[in-house]
């Protein structure tokens, strides 16, 4: 049977012609997808990224639920304008430790991924409740009850941290236990500013863009 009447043969059986189709997909996925799981760069974090902090996390699930993922995304694309507005483009490494991802496409607002130590506290605090008072162009809402809820409402942190051990996040016991505790007397913008403050930190200062 020469090719041609092979050819022939799979178009005309269907049942051949959707095996064939998935055994091509299934060679081209593996060509693609097991040199990359022995690679280097998808194993390590980056020097300095570390696990969220139980305010941190409780902050992240803060802008998770208000949707700011929606208007901000957190990816810095590795092209010259991009750079140039928000600093050094993303690394892998950098969100080893994010469930789940933030990376967006919307941009409704500025990418947040270079933001932490950006601004103060204070210029955050007045940003969230009142986003004009600091940008008078601004068109993003304002978050006022943030400012009002105690952020230990937001979810029992030390069951996050506990869960996310076992997905293999490096928590110790002593984090664990303390989780709780670090979260009173806290209201839920301070959890947000937290989260916020750490974006982008995990890169080190000095590499090359």
């Amino acid at each position: 049977m020469n090719a041609l009447s092979l050819h022939k043969k799979i178009e005309e059986n269907t049942g051949l012609l959707i095996f064939g189709i998935l055994l091509v997909s299934s060679i081209g996925g593996l060509v693609q997808i097991l040199p990359m799981l022995g690679h280097d760069a998808m194993d390590p974090a980056t020097e300095n990224t570390r696990v969220y902090s139980a305010v941190e996390l409780t902050g992240r699930d803060i802008y998770i639920r208000e949707g700011c993922s929606v208007c901000h995304s957190q990816q810095i694309r590795p092209l010259i304008a991009e750079i140039e507005r928000y600093g050094p483009y993303s690394r892998a490494g950098e969100f080893v430790y994010d469930r789940p991802f933030l990376w967006g496409s919307k941009r409704t607002g500025p990418d947040l991924q270079r933001v932490g130590g950006k601004f103060s506290d204070d210029w955050h605090r007045v940003h969230l409740v009142d986003p004009r008072a600091v940008v008078e162009t601004s068109i993003m809402p304002g978050y006022p009850w943030l400012a009002k809820r105690d952020a230990i409402q937001a979810g029992k942190a030390s069951t996050k941290l506990r869960a996310l051990r076992r997905l293999g996040h490096p928590y110790t016991d002593e984090e664990i236990a303390t989780a709780d505790a670090s979260l009173e007397g806290l209201k839920e913008i301070d959890a947000l500013i937290a989260y916020l403050q750490m974006l982008g930190t995990g890169l080190s200062e000095d590499i090359s863009i």
